[in-house]
């Protein structure tokens, strides 16, 4: 898959991005964009797992017009893997058929874009690389992610993309020391939905309205206090443990990022 050539006013030529699998051959590179872009340090088994497909799919984007032999490496990556519904954090998401136990969710570990490429649409075509491997799944139902709460050109771009913000994670993250809130965001496919028809989603809306939406929120606030949050024990990415002596992260540990 080819984009257009754009011209980027950080490049000194004109690129024309190209979309490919990641492969072995690309490991160095690949460990050494996500130190540059991610605030946290990843395991060599994730990285080994990823060029080496076990148990996760990816997509890397090169520019065929780079300089100096170096058209073929990666200045952009996704990565996603393959998740049980019934075994997720978001099957209260969906509506979940259960005499399907084999419907699967696509989850979204790690996306970025180097800082020169930035703003080429290159993150969006990632992506859509990701939401067409699942639609192509018949039993996939959804694609999915975490965002940190201050990351907002990628809050912005999942909004644009049509992905679904469906839930605020208060504390989340847990990166070097300090507690961070998460998003959650969910794209469906293959005829996925939310439990809620839009007909349902109406009249919670006319209800609150008739209530009073500071009524409801308390109501909805004493009821989450009241709930144990299984938010820690998350199966897609877990929370994001303080670091001694710069520890690496664990594949299980892997977050959804656009940096």
């Amino acid at each position: 898959m080819l984009d257009c050539p754009m011209q980027n006013l950080k490049l000194s030529h004109i690129p024309l991005i190209q979309y490919r699998p990641i492969r072995t051959s690309d490991l160095e590179v690949l460990e050494k964009i996500h130190g540059d872009l991610f605030p946290i340090r990843y395991e060599s088994e994730f990285f080994q797992n990823v060029v080496n497909g076990r148990g996760i799919v990816s997509w890397g984007a090169v520019d065929r017009n780079r300089p100096n032999g170096q058209n073929d490496e990666l200045i952009g990556f996704v990565t996603a893997r393959t998740v049980l519904a019934k075994d997720s954090d978001i099957e209260d998401f969906l509506r979940y058929d259960s005499s399907r136990s084999q419907q699967t969710l696509i989850y979204i570990l790690t996306l970025g874009v180097a800082d020169s490429y930035r703003n080429l649409g290159i993150a969006s075509s990632l992506i859509h690389e990701v939401i067409k491997y699942a639609s192509n799944i018949p039993t996939c139902r959804a694609v999915y992610l975490h965002v940190i709460s201050y990351n907002n050109p990628a809050i912005y771009l999942y909004k644009k993309m049509y992905f679904q913000c469906v839930r605020r994670l208060p504390a989340f993250y847990f990166i070097n020391g300090q507690h961070y809130d998460a998003y959650l965001f969910i794209y469906y496919v293959n005829g996925g939905r939310s439990p809620c028809s839009p007909l349902e989603l109406v009249k919670l809306l006319v209800t609150c309205a008739k209530s009073g939406f500071k009524t409801v929120a308390a109501k909805l606030w004493t009821k989450e206090e009241r709930k144990p949050s299984k938010w820690p024990k998350s199966k897609e990415s877990g929370s994001l443990l303080p670091t001694k002596h710069n520890r690496r992260m664990s594949t299980e540990d892997a977050v959804s990022q656009f940096v």
